[in-house]
């Protein structure tokens, strides 16, 4: 009985931290990473899952537990089509993949819930919806395979990779224990610290570890250094060429990057182009690490451009890295000397002297 108030206890927690999860994606996260809805409804499914999988939870018969039932066995078609959308920038949701996901809560539901009205059907249901969890398990593990080497690049990704590699592993023995068998209550607890783990990497990734890039300042020697328009890819399409001609315009003429809380997916709501899409033209089209890093490079430039300016020798450099979108000193701080290899005052003080020494050379050069 203790084990059991234990595994309880501990389901209630990860109820708890599931809900967490889905609130700070969609609030937080829904127009940084177009993935974000489908990472609340995986916290869904989850919670679902500690819930419908519970001791005593009364999976025997069709009734309320339904619901709970069919979110928590489809589980695996929520995770497969994460993986896809976290992996594949090219990569859509259709009206099919929301049949697959009726057709396997389908399954959950007469599994679970079918065993006093068709126990024959329900046994089939259950070794089929076993083996499809499987599928769908490795589905979402191939394909974390094609994109893991960018992945592991930032911390962010590597958490990524690490919670999908163990929601794959503990789906996959989840359904093997099911197919073998053994009881559901040999294995609960165990399943229940699991789930709770996968909650808590959730949790500390989004609110510990900055989105988007590896340091908050996102902007490394090599992206910093390229210039703002310079084409990594060679021979883009039209249709591409095009909206890099709008992506230009924006952030040279109207100066987009000093919006405040500007965040990718704003940025395609104003050029009316998917997210993913943009990602990928700032990625492969301009060779910016991330969002951030091609952010900055037009908001250092400017700073660079302010800070050499000796009629602005008086403004204060707080004031310049405001003006030029950066939301703090000590990022932008950071951000300048990463790309310049001095603090904006050591830049500003260096861009006088040299001015003030060719004003003289010039004078000296007129007056002879």
């Amino acid at each position: 009985m203790a084990l059991t108030a234990l595994d309880l206890g501990l389901r209630g927690a990860v109820v708890g931290l599931f809900l967490v999860v889905c609130a700070v994606l969609l609030l937080r996260y829904t127009t940084v990473h177009r993935a974000a809805s489908l990472g609340a409804a995986m916290g869904v499914a989850g919670a679902a899952y500690a819930i419908s999988t519970a001791p005593f939870f009364p999976t025997w018969s069709f009734g309320w537990s339904t619901p709970f039932v069919a979110l928590g066995m489809s589980c695996p078609v929520i995770l497969w089509l994460w993986a896809r959308m976290l992996f594949d920038e090219q990569f859509v949701l259709r009206p099919r993949h929301a049949a697959i996901w009726v057709l396997m809560a389908g399954l959950g539901v007469v599994a679970c819930n079918g065993w006093t009205s068709w126990p024959g059907l329900a046994a089939t249901c259950g070794r089929v919806l076993a083996s499809a969890s499987i599928a769908f398990a490795v589905l979402a593990l191939a394909q974390s395979a094609k994109g893991w080497r960018k992945a592991m690049t930032i911390a962010r990704g590597r958490l990524l990779v690490a919670l999908l590699i163990g929601i794959s592993s503990q789906t996959v023995l989840s359904a093997s224990a099911g197919l073998a068998g053994i009881p559901n209550r040999s294995t609960s607890l165990t399943a229940a610290c699991a789930l709770g783990a996968f909650a808590v990497i959730s949790i500390w990734m989004m609110l510990f570890i900055p989105p988007e890039s590896q340091p908050v300042v996102a902007g490394a020697n090599d992206d910093c250094g390229r210039a703002s328009g310079s084409l990594v890819r060679a021979n883009p399409s039209a249709p591409d060429r095009a909206a890099l001609r709008r992506l230009e315009h924006l952030m040279t003429s109207e100066r987009t990057y000093r919006r405040e809380g500007l965040t990718i997916g704003l940025l395609a709501a104003r050029l009316g182009m998917p997210e993913y899409r943009l990602r990928t033209l700032i990625n492969d089209g301009l060779g910016h690490r991330n969002f951030n890093a091609f952010l900055n490079r037009y908001r250092i430039d400017e700073a660079k451009a302010a800070l050499a300016d000796l009629g602005q020798a008086d403004v204060p450099v707080l004031t310049i890295a405001l003006d030029a979108g950066f939301q703090s000193l000590a990022p932008f701080n950071r951000a300048f000397k990463a790309d310049t290899g001095l603090t904006p005052t050591e830049f500003r003080r260096r861009a006088a002297a040299g001015k003030r020494s060719r004003d003289v050379e010039a004078e000296i050069a007129h007056s002879s």
